[in-house]
């Protein structure tokens, strides 16, 4: 987010100084600040919570624009706060903070112009949440919601285009997902759930990287079952639209082999 060039005051050392005692005795960025310490005019802390974020201590600048909040709840600065405060809590891995802040941002100004910032923020906190396809992928889900969200509102943001990018990987991932469970299942010989998840993967995810090897797994499915007219019309479905993929390059080789047998 780009926020407006703040003119340095004489007193910002001094600031500085009254606001770390506050903070715990190792001075690492894992410290928070003492909230009952804290006094300060709402242009000195804001500014002191300014140089904590260029200085990457992000856990308490984003304590310090909390305070701004909580200490000037009124002021033009607080608006400001609520989302500096939102990435400083992304900045410091702090995502489920980070989505919090901006949600509470969002919930008191739903018309700001700084709001598709926000929408992004949510978004991207939980994209960097996301788990390998071993895990489960809520949190996928709902990365995929708040980027569908941004985009939905926000379709010429500067943030738009990043989040598609975001949406196709965090789809490829979904995919990946419902891969994994289906070849599961094909090693347990349970044909019937395996074709589920292929034909999830087909139908739902059809873009992505794993839609080749969905039909492919498909093919095997159903010969495997007994039923070569589906695997045949599979196989033409994935020679059409992959003709050069080296999964119907298998699948051809697969389909020939049960013809000979």
């Amino acid at each position: 987010m780009k926020v407006s060039p703040m003119r340095r005051s004489a007193l910002i050392p001094l600031a500085a100084v009254m606001l770390l005692p506050a903070c715990a005795s190792s001075g690492s960025d894992n410290d928070v600040i003492d909230r009952s310490y804290v006094a300060q005019d709402v242009a000195t802390l804001y500014t002191v919570g300014k140089d904590f974020l260029d200085r990457g201590s992000y856990r308490l600048a984003a304590g310090v624009f909390d305070e701004v909040e909580r200490q000037h709840p009124y002021s033009v600065w607080a608006r400001r706060a609520q989302l500096m405060s939102a990435f400083s809590y992304y900045a410091a891995g702090e995502y489920p903070d980070a989505i919090g802040a901006a949600q509470r941002f969002l919930s008191l100004h739903p018309g700001n112009r700084n709001a598709d910032y926000a929408y992004y923020l949510i978004a991207v906190s939980y994209y960097e949440q996301i788990e390998d396809v071993e895990r489960d992928q809520q949190i996928t889900q709902q990365a995929v919601a708040a980027l569908n969200e941004l985009v939905r509102r926000y379709p010429d943001s500067r943030y738009a285009a990043d989040a598609r990018l975001k949406l196709d990987l965090a789809h490829d991932h979904l995919a990946g997902k419902e891969m994994a469970i289906g070849r599961f299942y094909m090693q347990r010989r349970e044909y019937i759930a395996a074709i589920k998840r292929f034909e999830n993967v087909v139908n739902t995810y059809d873009t992505t990287s794993h839609a080749p090897e969905a039909l492919h797994r498909l093919v095997e499915s159903y010969l495997l079952l007994g039923i070569p007219e589906e695997a045949r019309r599979t196989a033409a479905v994935l020679g059409h639209n992959y003709p050069g993929s080296k999964w119907y390059k298998r699948t051809y080789e697969l389909i020939q082999e049960h013809a000979s047998a």
